[in-house]
């Protein structure tokens, strides 16, 4: 088979198929005219940072759990790069916080206190995000919780809560935004899972079985929009420094937990890539992450 082609260096970053322009005829070290190849490396890095930047700009998005965590890191890199940002969070007065915040970016932000797996919030939501924004490219479902606890003792209403932020919600958003990106022609849904779709630990049942759904919907959802350019991405991050592990006692070592904003430089590369091409999973880990493999 056919090795990638080189592509030139302003299109590098749209194809994930090129390979980076050959070095000059001297090797490595060789003048690329007035730059040594070092220089030029340089010059495609950073060229390759403006083009995410240009597939995102102007583009609008609505991310769930975005009042603290990776919610709030996602928002603050998509309005960075020109994104006009939706903050959905369980509590308004942290969707307000972060969304004071983004506001005085680069790109228009708004607050909506919703509770995710409810259905006529969910709806609600996305008609005042699409009102204000005038369309919706892109859903970053990352609203999360869970109950520490055996499944002896976990309580009917407990699993359905977990069930209802972590899965059904993502079934939510997916359903109401669908109409809305079909319409324009594409739009792409980023479903947030865990290693914890991956493997399993006691006292996580419901968690796990959230998480391992959402990894099944998000295949079945990039299935039925594909047809109309609607993308779906499973991202599945390992151990975050966020306040998820507030409940665990002890919590884990934060040292072995990853930055949410190295995650969240993930989701935004996976929505840059080009119209012809599906991101349909990614793994991102601390390197000593303990729960993977």
């Amino acid at each position: 088979m056919q090795g990638p082609v080189p592509c030139h260096p302003l299109v590098y970053m749209r194809l994930t198929t090129c390979s980076p322009p050959a070095p000059g005829p001297m090797g490595n070290g060789a003048r690329q005219g007035n730059r040594t190849a070092g220089q030029s490396a340089l010059h495609y890095g950073l060229r390759r940072i403006e083009l995410l930047e240009e597939a995102l700009q102007g583009k609008a998005a609505i991310v769930t759990g975005a009042g603290s965590g990776l919610g709030e890191a996602t928002a603050t890199l998509l309005v960075r790069a020109g994104v006009s940002v939706a903050v959905v969070d369980l509590d308004i007065e942290r969707a307000e916080r972060v969304a004071t915040v983004l506001r005085g970016e680069r790109a228009d932000s708004i607050a909506l206190g919703v509770d995710v797996g409810d259905a006529h919030q969910v709806e609600r939501a996305v008609g005042e995000a699409l009102e204000a924004f005038g369309r919706i490219d892109f859903v970053i479902n990352n609203a999360g919780t869970d109950y520490v606890l055996p499944i002896s003792e976990m309580t009917v209403d407990q699993w359905d809560r977990v069930i209802g932020v972590n899965l059904r919600a993502a079934f939510l958003f997916a359903k109401a935004v669908l109409p809305i990106m079909e319409r324009q022609g594409g739009g792409h849904i980023v479903n947030i899972a865990s290693t914890a779709a991956k493997r399993a630990w006691s006292n996580a049942s419901a968690y796990h079985a959230s998480k391992w759904g959402l990894l099944g919907f998000t295949r079945a959802l990039g299935v039925e929009g594909r047809p109309f350019g609607v993308k779906a991405t499973a991202l599945v991050p390992g151990g975050m420094r966020t306040h998820f592990f507030d409940r665990l006692d002890p919590p884990p070592d934060p040292t072995k937990l990853q930055d949410p904003y190295n995650v969240a430089r993930t989701i935004l590369f996976v929505l840059a890539q080009p119209a012809e091409c599906a991101v349909q999973e990614v793994i991102v880990t601390p390197l000593s992450e303990t729960s993977w493999p």
